[in-house]
């Protein structure tokens, strides 16, 4: 969560605003039973990137929209803050900046330059840290190659100390997440809704 923030440039949400319900993260732990008499699993909840994604439908001025890798993204200068995004989402990943963001000045110094700082009253949300995708795109074009496995990877997979996160293409059959997700494990949040997520879980061995 620290490094999805430090990463794509998401402020730290002051005591004020999390009393408003006005957190602001595009990552969250959320707690999931997986069977009476067994204690919550702590799940990473972002973004899902559905392969359906009704947000993308509700925006009216496409400021959401589905790259050609699958990823759901976002324009923030094309926001106009109606929220329909946020209501069509299943999942309540999204954020919605209800004032304009602050960090302390020693933090100033830390932003990445390669993320914009979304304005008050833009909906934002977890890109799979798109614009690492760009800069592997683009290294990779300038060496004459294509994209390798490892070239590209979210900042939240990155650096999960445990190794919990995984990811990859799964459109690559040969891929270790393409067999991941092919596991009996495998299972998908909401997925009786048809959204069709990218996002995968495993459950826990028995």
């Amino acid at each position: 969560m620290i490094a999805c923030k430090h990463e794509n440039n998401v402020p730290y949400s002051t005591p004020t605003s999390v009393d408003s319900d006005h957190l602001r993260t595009w990552i969250r732990l959320v707690g999931v039973k997986a069977s009476p008499g067994r204690a919550s699993t702590p799940l990473p909840l972002g973004c899902q990137h559905c392969e359906g994604a009704p947000c993308t439908n509700a925006c009216p001025t496409s400021a959401t929209y589905q790259t050609p890798e699958g990823i759901v993204a976002q324009i923030y200068p094309r926001c106009i803050g109606c929220r329909y995004c946020m209501n069509a989402c299943p999942y309540g990943v999204r954020v919605f900046n209800w004032t304009r963001p602050e960090w302390p000045e020693s933090m100033l110094p830390m932003a990445n330059p390669h993320v914009s700082k979304r304005p008050k009253g833009v909906v934002e949300k977890c890109t799979f840290c798109h614009h690492r995708l760009i800069q592997a795109n683009e290294r990779a074009r300038a060496e004459g190659r294509k994209l390798m496995p490892g070239d590209y990877v979210p900042a939240c997979v990155q650096t999960c100390p445990s190794g919990a996160m995984a990811f990859g293409d799964l459109s690559d059959p040969r891929s270790d997440i393409a067999a991941l997700a092919a596991s009996p494990r495998a299972f998908r949040l909401k997925e009786e809704l048809g959204t069709r997520p990218k996002v995968i879980y495993l459950r826990q061995r028995e």
